[in-house]
């Protein structure tokens, strides 16, 4: 046995979530906006090279400072003939003895490493390095005191280095392979200092991945000289440390901002979130029981007259905005879905009703005919039993054009429609009528040129066609029916007028209602279904019109027949 598939109309509930995507949506676009703009505030690309060109400037000018002191103080005069190349002018040259005592001494105070190059790129003296009968001992600087252990300093730490391993890095540096002994010829910037200019290199540390650990080493390398002559080169270096603290410090200001007003926007995002999705949820969980069909359970539930114990919409126009139209809006549909309803469950019962009637007369007259003998009684019933097959003929006829209009009415689109050339037409075919005895009608028209609606043409022809067939019905014989059309601002009124018994005062709204018939004492029972008025009623509420029936009256007060008022909107 094949299982039945669902299909795309079967209904969907709303599915209850612990975190609405709504929310989630908003939330992403307000944080997505402060998280871009901090990311690129992190950068810092620019402010990082102003720091490194301070950094070198300094260095620099540190450098020169003690290269003309190295150059006035640690210079000793070579006697001659003492060079293996045997010249025999004397000759100024760097003392191994004294200049490395003066380059400690300039050094102490900064936190640079200077190294100090003879003319011929041997190494004399380094302030790391102390050298005693023979024997060198470098000195390396104690790191800065590690603070107590804290989860959080330590879990920002990580967030701040995994941020900055995700920035990308403004320049590709080449790596720091900086040897104890370095010779001069293996560091390319102390070139330009043999010449008597002044080279700078960047170059990028290895470092431990510890924070506040220097990322870069500087180098500056600066000709040591006398009277212009180039005696030797000072190569200063320092690491990145205070430019990176620099960065760190303004990068973590940037950071504390940012977690503030990353905290107001989750905050206003939630409080956006709980104005809109909320509401909107409740609308849908709403919606959805009035789908069911189940009781108002929730405070604040619209409902009024008929409808109360119904399920219905939340009223939420108090809000002011959007969403306090859309439930209202919903709120109004809800309603006007209970009143079809119920519309629909009276409809039914009245068609099953006037049903009823003549098909308890059509089995009677049956039943009886089958029994009776005399052929004239037989006629008599064969005549009953046709009058009830036309009388449901025409109520299954009329029901059926009843239920097609409301979907009719919706689904096809208005035209502009000339009231006047629709009436004109009508009046001519009555005319057409030879019978001498009919009532004559009368058409007068204000302005046609201004008689023009949006409409269905063919319903509204309907319901002209229904109000001059009941007028003719109540007309005496030869009388006049008078039909008058005029704008009065934005409404198009049509009037239609006859001279018969009028219409009982208690009944002026209830001939509108279905299957109610107030018929001529001398006209054929089950000639009408009394769905006419109705069906035109139906008609011209749907073009947003009104229809309403008078009595006419003479000077003295009398009921001189009936008049109907068709009001209907130009736009």
């Amino acid at each position: 046995m094949a299982q039945s598939t669902p299909t795309s109309e079967s209904p969907r509930p709303v599915r209850r979530r612990r975190f609405s995507p709504l929310t989630r949506r908003i939330l992403f676009l307000n944080m997505a906006p402060p998280v871009i703009l901090v990311a690129g505030l992190l950068y810092l690309d620019d402010y990082r090279n102003t720091l490194i060109d301070n950094e070198f400037a300094s260095l620099v000018t540190q450098g020169r400072i003690f290269a003309a002191a190295l150059g006035t103080a640690a210079t000793v005069v070579q006697q001659p003939g003492s060079v293996s190349d045997g010249a025999a002018d004397d000759e100024e040259r760097l003392s191994r003895e004294i200049a490395p005592t003066i380059l400690r001494r300039l050094v102490e105070p900064t936190r640079v490493r200077a190294r100090l190059y003879s003319g011929d790129g041997e190494l004399i003296a380094d302030s790391r390095v102390l050298g005693a009968a023979g024997v060198a001992v470098e000195i390396a600087p104690l790191p800065p005191p590690r603070p107590p252990s804290d989860p959080l300093l330590a879990a920002f730490n990580a967030a701040y280095d995994f941020i900055l391993n995700w920035l990308p890095s403004g320049a590709d540096l080449p790596p720091d392979r900086e040897q104890p002994n370095a010779l001069l010829h293996e560091l390319h910037e102390a070139e330009a200092a043999s010449r008597g200019e002044i080279g700078t290199a960047l170059r990028a540390r290895a470092t431990s991945g510890r924070p506040q650990e220097a990322k870069m080493t500087l180098y500056a390398a600066v000709p040591v000289q006398r009277f212009k002559q180039v005696l030797g080169v000072l190569l200063m270096t320092t690491d990145s440390r205070e430019i990176e603290n620099s960065l760190r410090a303004v990068r973590l200001d940037i950071l504390q901002v940012f977690a503030a007003a990353l905290a107001v926007t989750v905050l206003i995002s939630f409080y956006l979130a709980r104005t809109i999705a909320r509401p909107v949820r409740r609308l849908a969980l709403a919606a959805e029981r009035v789908r069911r069909g189940g009781q108002v359970v929730a405070a604040g539930i619209r409902a009024s007259g008929p409808l109360t114990g119904r399920a219905a919409i939340p009223d939420m126009s108090a809000r002011g905005d959007e969403i306090g139209d859309l439930s209202l809006a919903l709120g109004d549909m809800t309603e006007a879905l209970w009143r079809r309803l119920d519309a629909i469950e009276r409809f039914a019962a009245d068609v099953a009703h006037e049903i009823k009637n003549p098909l308890t007369s059509l089995k009677s007259a049956v039943e009886t005919a089958a029994r009776v003998q005399d052929p004239a009684r037989q006629r008599k019933l064969m005549q009953v039993i046709l009058d009830d097959v036309s009388r449901l003929d025409r109520l299954i006829a009329d029901i059926s054009d009843a239920s097609r209009i409301d979907a009719e009415l919706s689904r096809e689109e208005t035209h502009p429609t000339d009231i006047g050339r629709l009436l004109a037409t009508l009046v001519d075919i009555h005319g057409a009528d030879d019978d001498p005895g009919a009532p004559r009608l009368s058409l007068e028209l204000a302005a046609p040129e201004e008689l023009i609606v949006p409409a269905l043409e063919d319903r509204l022809g309907q319901v002209f066609r229904n109000l001059i067939a009941n007028a003719i019905s109540f007309s005496p014989p030869r009388g006049t029916i008078r039909i008058l059309a005029v704008r009065r601002e934005a409404v198009v009124e049509v009037c239609i007028e006859d001279e018969g018994p009028g219409i009982p005062e208690d009944k002026l709204e209830k001939i509108f209602e279905r299957f109610y018939s107030e018929r001529p004492s001398g006209e054929k029972f089950g000639t009408h279904s009394g769905l006419g008025l109705s069906i035109s009623r139906q008609i011209v509420t749907a073009h947003g019109g009104s229809i309403r029936a008078e009595n006419r009256r003479d000077a003295g007060g009398r009921v001189v027949g009936a008049r109907f008022l068709v009001r209907l909107p130009v736009s």
